[in-house]
């Protein structure tokens, strides 16, 4: 399946979500090369917007994402990427999820 990168401009919305809880632990961007290399390696890479190139999730901090499925929805423009989380926190805060701010 052909994902549609031109609606955002060269990125796509990847939903992390841990597989055994169903926990969304974070959202970030992939342009092509991120995604494809996710998936030939496994472990979750991102486009950063800020630093203008690609990162792998837990570079730095050892806390990786470990691909186990991948979904596309129904426009082919967001992908929902379960994982298992190999280390304790996404998070740059140390919270396990970056979502933990109710309003």
């Amino acid at each position: 399946m052909k994902l549609d990168f031109e609606k955002g401009n060269g990125l796509i919305p990847a939903i992390i979500q841990e597989i055994e809880t169903d926990e969304v632990l974070m959202l970030g961007f992939m342009n092509g090369e991120a995604f494809e290399k996710t998936k030939a390696t496994q472990n979750v890479w991102f486009f950063s917007r800020t630093k203008n190139r690609l990162w792998m999730k837990g570079e730095e901090s050892g806390n990786k994402l470990e691909v186990r499925e991948i979904f596309v929805d129904c426009d082919t423009d967001t992908i929902l990427v379960k994982v298992e989380l190999l280390g304790d926190a996404v998070c740059h805060t140390g919270n396990k999820t970056c979502f933990f701010t109710k309003l």
